[in-house]
């Protein structure tokens, strides 16, 4: 995790097995700090030997949950399918209600998913006032947010895992 900001996310959980997929899914839009949650997830995943990582690239944050559930439907082969999805985004408020929509509808789409989907879908989207806010959450003064969805991904694939022995 980050130096400067202790998480209560700081163990990724259990073993997972080597065959374990994950499905990243992050919007050009923001590029920069979008970029930067998936660089900081990436490494947790990296530091905890996770090795089988696609990221995805749609235009924007509404597109988001469309693009997990195809993902998820085009894979007919089960092994093919991933145990987890972190979504990537960045909403930025501007001076119009555009910013409430595209927030309610990304954030709407992906609760969905968690209750449609087998598996658990991560969210990673910032939706922050200012750019400066989105800066302090890609290792500033709020953490690395795509460190944390990382962790938060770890932990449940591996709750998931828990119940399947159930």
């Amino acid at each position: 995790m980050s130096s400067t900001h202790a998480s209560p996310l700081s163990s990724p959980g259990g073993p997972l097995p080597e065959n374990t997929r994950l499905v990243i899914i992050k919007t050009e839009w923001n590029a920069a700090v979008v970029d930067a949650l998936e660089n900081g997830c990436r490494r947790v995943l990296a530091d905890n030997h996770l090795q089988l990582v696609e990221t995805i690239v749609v235009p924007g944050a509404v597109e988001i949950p469309f693009a997990i559930k195809a993902y998820w439907d085009a894979q007919r082969d089960h092994s093919a399918r991933p145990h987890a999805f972190i979504a990537f985004g960045c909403v930025v408020r501007g001076d119009t209600p555009h910013f409430e929509y595209v927030c309610q509808a990304v954030t709407q789409g992906i609760s969905n998913l968690n209750l449609q989907l087998p598996v658990p879908v991560i969210f990673g989207v910032l939706t922050v006032n200012t750019n400066e806010q989105a800066q302090e959450r890609i290792g500033g003064t709020h953490g690395h947010k795509g460190e944390e969805a990382a962790v938060t991904a770890l932990k449940m694939i591996s709750l998931q895992l828990q119940f399947n022995q159930l």
